[in-house]
């Protein structure tokens, strides 16, 4: 006769077995998606994707195309014009598109035809549009370290940085933290993300800044979605961003952060809580944001009173940064 703790281990295993939870029955985690890194690689479906909008004197409207891979695509359409250049915060548009031969259509309320002449279409009340390709640039993209600044990055090599790597085309990629610490100051970095229209949610070209290594802006290809806390320009866990200013993947993108530490009395006791401001591309995200809590993944899982480093999160997506500096506050 088996001995009852034998018996009760058998037993268990055949119900696991039963169930499709015994380990030896667990199916292998899918693939990542497929990154693009550069447009000459990413296929035609790169070429479609990307922001529209009416020429001066039309219908004034903005539209989000967003490549959702296997010849399938969203249209995100904004009345009076793209987030930060006219957006009148109304309710969006959004129609799902498919390829067909060399017109991509859109179909929902809002019907559109996409070719290589531009997004042609009509409302729901029957107004009709025409909208042009755009590729926008941050007004602080290429911005110059002023003097006195800590040149953290400039494309030279990695030695301000512990764990970093610097590729052939002298980008940093994700996944270092820097050397010296800091309390308060005003940081200026430029990234850029991948093309992964296969790609879904946090899968699709995440990474982070982490402020002192403890609060996380989030790097995330959030190009056409709501704009939620945990999408770039959010405060994961804090704040989500004011409007969702992330260009299409494999265009660069700048974060000018003012952050000021949070304050501490002689027992380590918070007094202050840390306070940021964000600019997305020129325009503020995040507006003198007191920030309530450590962001879990950096180096602190809580707040103390020492400084803290700035990491570029690794999170198994080929981000890069570049022209990256500092100025003590």
């Amino acid at each position: 006769m088996k001995s009852p703790s034998l018996l009760l281990r058998f037993t268990t295993l055949s119900i696991a077995i039963l169930a499709g939870t015994c380990p030896a029955e667990e199916k292998p985690k899918p693939p990542e998606p497929p990154a693009y890194l550069s447009p000459e690689t990413a296929g035609p479906d790169f070429s479609l994707q990307g922001e529209y909008e009416s020429s001066p004197g039309g219908f004034k409207l903005g539209a989000d195309v967003i490549a959702l891979g296997n010849d399938n695509f969203r249209a995100v359409f904004h009345r009076q014009g793209l987030p930060g250049a006219g957006w009148d915060g109304s309710a969006k548009v959004v129609a799902e598109g498919k390829r067909e031969g060399d017109l991509l259509r859109f179909r929902g309320g809002w019907t559109a035809v996409l070719d290589q002449s531009g997004l042609s279409g009509q409302t729901d009340q029957g107004e009709t549009f025409r909208l042009k390709r755009v590729e926008r640039h941050s007004p602080t993209e290429g911005a110059k370290a002023p003097a006195g600044a800590v040149i953290l990055f400039d494309g030279t090599g990695v030695d301000a940085w512990h764990g970093a790597r610097m590729d052939d085309r002298h980008w940093l990629a994700s996944g270092g933290k820097t050397k010296e610490t800091f309390q308060s100051f005003q940081l200026h970095l430029e990234f850029i993300l991948p093309f992964k229209p296969l790609g879904r949610g946090q899968s699709r070209g995440n990474s982070g800044v982490y402020l002192q290594d403890r609060y996380e802006l989030q790097v995330l290809d959030s190009f056409g979605l709501k704009g939620e806390d945990n999408e770039c320009g959010g405060i994961y866990r804090n704040s989500a961003p004011k409007v969702n200013l992330c260009y299409p993947p494999l265009q660069w993108q700048t974060y000018d952060i003012d952050f000021t530490a949070a304050t501490f009395d002689d027992s380590g006791k918070r007094t202050k809580p840390a306070v940021v401001t964000v600019k997305h591309n020129g325009i503020t995200v995040q507006d003198h944001l007191e920030l309530n809590s450590a962001t879990p993944g950096g180096g602190f899982e809580t707040e103390v009173p020492a400084p803290g480093a700035l990491q570029l999160q690794n999170h198994d997506n080929p981000v890069f940064y570049r022209n990256i500096w500092l100025v003590r506050k």
